[in-house]
């Protein structure tokens, strides 16, 4: 891959990115749900204050499943910086992005606090599917978080 296929490939995963976050805080699980590989990974067992096993989940569909109901009354502000975006080959490729998010649940929110501001890190890995960048795996470890 030459210079120009591989920023044109980064530039691309960025965007995929900023509509993950986009997305996410819009509630447009539709949209959400375009941004991943079917056989997703999303790793969240770390994202919380306490390790949390029933967070690790194979399949977009399982995955989207859960969290529409449980963000749906919740606003949310994600914010992704510096990333490190490794090229492997023409369809594949890793992340690594600094994160901090808000969460402010709503009425009817099952979540277990009022506010949310945590900072960490999203691992993951990339697949170009049909000629369309995907995110086949996520995961979330965070550094700090504070609540009330």
């Amino acid at each position: 891959m030459d210079n120009s296929a591989e920023m044109l490939t980064i530039e691309a995963i960025k965007s995929l990115k900023a509509r993950y976050f986009r997305t996410m805080d819009g509630k447009d699980w539709t949209g959400l749900a375009e941004i991943f590989a079917p056989d997703l990974i999303a790793d969240f067992r770390e994202a919380t204050p306490e390790r949390n096993e029933a967070m690790l989940i194979h399949g977009a569909e399982p995955y989207l499943a859960m969290l529409a109901p449980m963000l749906d009354a919740v606003v949310t502000v994600h914010h992704g910086h510096m990333p490190e975006i490794h090229v492997e080959d023409a369809d594949h490729a890793s992340g690594i992005w600094a994160m901090e998010d808000w969460l402010w649940p709503g009425e009817g929110s099952a979540l277990p606090f009022r506010w949310l501001h945590g900072w960490g890190h999203y691992h993951e890995r990339y697949r170009r599917i049909d000629g369309t960048w995907r995110i086949a795996s996520i995961r979330l470890t965070r550094l700090r978080v504070e609540q009330g």
